[in-house]
């Protein structure tokens, strides 16, 4: 993951939001989210609430934007 976002901001990519999904285990979380990952669900992940968390998280990032104008 890391290596991933790296890459994206080398090709000025950096608006794009990462999202992780897997067997991951909840202790390992913090290491991705620190290296920028916006989200992580694991296995048995509600899809509804998953979807409107991203929904959130790209309309964030949107107002974001808008406002750097």
């Amino acid at each position: 993951m890391p290596a991933l976002i790296e890459a994206l901001k080398a090709e000025g990519a950096d608006d794009i939001l990462v999202v992780c999904g897997g067997v991951i285990p909840p202790q390992d979380y913090q290491m991705p989210l620190d290296t920028g990952v916006s989200a992580i669900y694991g296995p048995g992940t509600n899809i509804p609430k998953a979807a409107s968390e991203i929904l959130t998280l790209i309309q964030g990032d949107v107002a974001a934007a808008a406002a750097a104008e």
